[in-house]
C-alpha cells in the first residue's frame, strides 16, 4: 500500500491519500479525542503526540497537529494509517453513524421565505466551493442565512487556516453575490 501526502493551505494539517475509498458518504471531522472514540483509525491517529484534529474525506484524510514537526510526526501517522486498512478493521466503530451531512443539516437555519435563495446558495457551494475547498483537505457546508448574512462552516484543513478568511471573503463571497444578489456578506460559525 502506498500512502500520497499533501500539503494544504493550512501549515499545521497534512493531507493523507490511501489510495482508496476512505469514507462513503459525507465528510466526517473529530476535533477531540472524545469524537474519535466514534472511529479506530482516529483514535489511533489521536495518539500520535501533537495531533489535535482528523477528517475524512471521500477518499483522504487530513490530520492536524498541535506542535512538532511533519517530519516527525509522518511516519507514526503513515504508520497508524497503514495498519488501520491492512487490519481490516471498518473505519467507524459502530458501522453505521452519520457522516457530519447528516448531523449538519439539522441545524441550519433561515426563514422559509428565503428557500428559494438558500437553495440556489447550497447549490453553488455543492457544485462549485466544496469540490475546490476538498483538494485542500477540507470540507465547507452550508450553515444558515440571515439578513444577506450567509453562515459557513469550515473543516478539515480549512479550519484554522490562516488562508480561510480569505477564502471565504475574497472568494466565496464574490462567487456567491456574483450569482445571489441577496447575499451582502460570508462569515464562518
Amino acid at each position: 500500500m502506498f500512502i500520497q501526502t499533501e500539503a494544504t493551505p493550512n501549515p499545521a494539517t497534512l493531507k493523507f491519500i490511501p489510495g482508496r475509498v476512505v469514507l462513503d458518504g459525507g465528510p466526517m471531522e473529530f476535533s477531540t479525542r472524545e469524537a474519535a472514540a466514534r472511529s479506530p483509525l482516529a483514535e489511533k491517529l489521536f495518539d500520535v503526540p501533537g495531533v489535535t484534529g482528523v477528517f475524512y474525506g471521500s477518499d483522504f484524510i487530513t490530520v492536524t497537529k498541535a506542535g512538532g514537526e511533519w517530519q516527525q510526526l509522518k511516519p507514526a501517522i503513515l504508520g497508524a494509517i497503514m495498519e488501520h486498512y491492512m487490519s481490516g478493521v471498518p473505519l467507524l466503530a459502530d458501522g453505521a453513524a452519520p457522516s457530519d451531512a447528516d448531523l449538519d443539516g439539522a441545524d441550519e437555519f433561515f426563514d422559509e421565505a428565503d428557500a428559494e435563495t438558500v437553495d440556489m446558495i447550497k447549490d453553488l457551494i455543492e457544485t462549485r466551493v466544496r469540490p475546490a475547498v476538498a483538494n485542500d483537505g477540507g470540507d465547507i457546508t452550508f450553515r444558515g442565512f440571515k439578513d444577506g448574512i450567509v453562515y459557513l462552516n469550515m473543516k478539515g484543513a480549512c479550519s484554522g487556516c490562516p488562508s480561510s478568511t480569505a477564502t471565504l471573503q475574497h472568494g466565496i463571497q464574490n462567487l456567491l453575490k456574483h450569482f445571489v444578489p441577496d447575499v451582502v456578506e460570508v462569515r464562518p460559525m
